[in-house]
């Protein structure tokens, strides 16, 4: 190999799972790591294997509870006390991005200050999936690998052979990410354009683009409550469509999301697990597919000092 570092992986409690399938791919073993509570709930971390000198990469998705990132920041912190090689904190799902600017008054940039604090708590590299905003790169002062789900979905819908498709962005956020998929799909595009009266509150105003007669790729990097998916959905086959998927990134399925995916006439929803999924958000419709073979070549490649170009899509 091109490092001369042992390479050790650790994992989080947000999303052991993939951990595991990392390591599988990886053909190791997770490293041996305590994480328990005080009384007052207060996180505490150890290592229990020696990591001097070792390359380190620490899998945590940051989503809610916000304990999920105070882990991760202790995970940092307890490996660079340890003396540790390199640091690089594998974060399949970025949270806080979604404050990347101030866009009125008074109000925190999230995504900068999670940025601070994993730079500031040890972290030598972030790698991390389909980022809310790419500008959070920005934020970064240490080496980023932004890497993409849609190899893994292109794959999925190419086996699927579902004919003359129509790759549909749910709002103007989405589109480009929507006319990237559509043109390694082979795909049309179509544009909902929809208007937020408040905060995790949608509905639909035009629908652009030509679908009649079409299978609809409703695609976006997260789903976070479903109201967007699930009007958007409906609209779609209001105007003619044969059938509509759903594709996005990160399933967060907070609230009742499940409930309205569920009553939303998808055929399918497809997911990845850069989030775990309780079995109480899982609805019949949704198909979870694995980013774990992505980031353990993104892992091996980064611990090997070999470019990761290869792993985006073409």
């Amino acid at each position: 190999m091109g490092a001369n570092y042992e390479l050790r992986l650790i994992t989080g409690s947000a999303n052991p799972d993939l951990a595991q399938e990392i390591a599988d791919h990886l053909e190791m073993r997770l490293t041996d790591v305590e994480v328990s509570r005080f009384a007052d709930g207060e996180i505490f971390v150890k290592l229990n294997e020696n990591v001097r000198g070792r390359d380190v990469f620490i899998v945590q998705p940051t989503n809610p509870p916000a304990e999920n990132l105070m882990e991760l920041l202790l995970l940092i912190d307890a490996a660079r006390r340890a003396s540790a090689h390199r640091i690089a904190a594998v974060v399949p799902y970025y949270g806080y991005a979604r404050a990347d600017r101030k866009d009125q008054p008074r109000v925190a940039i999230s995504a900068k200050v999670v940025a601070n604090m994993l730079t500031r708590a040890g972290a030598d590299r972030l790698i991390t999936i389909d980022l809310h905003s790419h500008q959070v790169q920005g934020f970064f002062d240490i080496p980023l690998d932004h890497l993409y789900a849609s190899p893994v979905f292109l794959e999925y819908f190419r086996e699927k052979d579902l004919g003359d498709v129509v790759v549909v962005a749910p709002d103007v956020g989405a589109a480009r990410m929507a006319r990237g998929f559509a043109r390694r799909m082979d795909a049309s595009i179509a544009l909902i354009d929809k208007r937020r009266p408040k905060a995790n509150e949608a509905e639909i105003v035009h629908l652009v683009g030509e679908i009649e007669g079409k299978t609809a790729i409703l695609i976006d990097d997260m789903i976070d409550t479903g109201g967007t998916f699930a009007l958007a959905a409906h609209a779609l086959m209001e105007n003619g469509v044969r059938a509509v998927y759903g594709c996005a990134t990160h399933a967060l399925l907070s609230n009742a999301c499940s409930e309205k995916l569920r009553a939303a006439p998808f055929a399918e929803v497809c997911v990845t697990n850069t989030v775990h999924i309780p079995d109480e958000r899982q609805f019949p419709q949704l198909k979870v597919l694995s980013i774990a073979d992505l980031l353990s070549k993104a892992i091996k490649y980064n611990h090997d000092y070999q470019s990761v170009s290869s792993l985006f899509p073409e």
